[in-house]
């Protein structure tokens, strides 16, 4: 939008998951609503709020940080932009070596390859399985991918804004995804992920017109990570993790396989950064949140995960059978006036080595409303599951009061998978 708008247009990118920002958790965070009024003035009051006298963008620059969910808070600085793209950014080119090293040296030609283990991922996906949430440390599922690291920095390096994994690729199977990480490698070798991004391999042309891979074709594919900020600091490496499998958050392709990253060559797979130098410029003000306004009668209660979304409980890995388990959880609630309202969710995935076509998610989500003279209890229960050929869905949805079932309702549907 930033880009391609012509109209006026202001941008704030702050390092915040799936939250308000004067709410954020980890800070900082920053009362946007200000910015907003001052926007609104300024626009529909033909008030001199100052904020068109400012730069157009807004962003904060991540600075390092240890791997995990357990942040006071994350390290960094505002700074501003003119716009985007970026006015001075530089793209830095980083080969993919035989013996596992990053550089800007001309790699000779290899090939590696990496056997498909569709249970490998949670933690790459972060506490709620999508992008934008801290991750755990990533030296386990690094484990399953293939690995490639620059030297110790010998200064810092400030990234701002789109990586590419340009990769060569080949898969024995007609259907796979490539996953792209871009982590920092602490010099005690803790690894933390600074972006990410997937390809499902028969999009690899198209979104709207997939098409199947030949086994043991050659493809050209250029994964555009996620955007980000990241100062990697003297000492740390850069490392790039490529693997097929990022479950939960991808449901996961049906073939057992091995895939195959050539190096070298005159399309050499390399990692692209886009780096920027260090601000001169001042920095942007923002005021601290304000104090929302209390409201006479309601209590938000606290809920059990920092997201107010299911995040992952525990993950159960059964060595016998290499089936895997994922259990994510939500509660909390809010009191009201009238009476308190209720919550549960729980999902739990499940997916076999051996078996990766059979895959499942169960989860239930429930609403309970407690009132002076009666309980009203909303169920949602959902079980989503596949096979080699097909997507399963069965879904109720059930309505009690005190207790006594008042009205159920079932769906039930199969779906091809259809490259899926």
């Amino acid at each position: 939008m930033l880009e391609k708008m012509t109209a006026p247009v202001k941008a704030i990118m702050g390092p915040w998951n799936h939250t308000y920002p004067n709410s954020a958790e980890p800070p900082p965070a920053i009362e946007w609503r200000h910015e907003a009024v001052r926007w609104f003035d300024h626009w529909l009051k033909d008030l001199d709020t100052g904020i068109m006298d400012e730069p157009r963008f807004a962003v904060f620059m991540r600075e390092w940080h240890p791997p995990g969910t357990g942040l006071e808070r994350i390290p960094g600085e505002w700074q501003w932009e003119k716009g985007w793209p970026l006015e001075a950014s530089d793209e830095r080119t980083l080969y993919l070596h035989d013996n596992h090293e990053m550089s800007d040296r001309t790699p000779s030609k290899a090939v590696h390859q990496l056997r498909y283990v569709p249970t490998v991922g949670p933690e790459a996906s972060g506490s709620v399985m999508w992008w934008g949430d801290w991750a755990p440390d990533q030296r386990p599922v690094d484990t399953y991918s293939l690995v490639y690291e620059s030297e110790p920095m010998e200064a810092e390096m400030r990234i701002l804004g789109f990586p590419h994994a340009r990769l060569n690729v080949s898969a024995d199977a007609p259907l796979a995804h490539w996953i792209a990480r871009l982590s920092d490698v602490a010099p005690d070798g803790r690894v933390t992920q600074v972006a990410g991004a997937a390809l499902h391999g028969a999009q690899r042309d198209s979104t709207i017109n997939p098409k199947p891979l030949t086994p043991g074709q050659n493809y050209l594919i250029d994964i555009e990570l996620h955007f980000t900020s990241w100062v990697f600091e003297k000492g740390h490496r850069i490392r790039l993790a490529v693997n097929n499998a990022q479950w939960p958050m991808f449901w996961p392709t049906p073939y057992r396989m091995t895939t195959t990253l050539r190096l070298g060559g005159e399309a050499a797979s390399n990692l692209v950064l886009p780096v920027v130098a260090a601000p001169t410029t001042p920095t942007p003000q923002f005021l601290a949140p304000a104090t929302d306004p209390v409201l006479s009668g309601y209590r938000r209660l606290p809920s059990e995960t920092v997201s107010n979304y299911a995040e992952i409980k525990n993950v159960v890995r059964n060595e016998r059978d290499r089936t895997t388990s994922v259990t994510a959880t939500n509660s909390g609630g809010s009191e009201f006036p009238w009476g308190t309202k209720r919550y549960t969710q729980e999902i739990v995935h499940q997916a076999a080595d051996e078996h990766p076509e059979a895959t499942t998610a169960r989860s239930k989500y429930t609403i309970t409303v407690e009132l002076p003279n009666r309980t009203l209890r909303w169920e949602g229960i959902l079980e989503f599951e596949s096979d080699a050929l097909q997507f399963h869905y069965r879904y109720t949805r059930r309505l009690l009061e005190d207790g006594l079932l008042l009205r159920e309702k079932h769906w039930t549907e199969s779906y091809p998978r259809d490259l899926h």
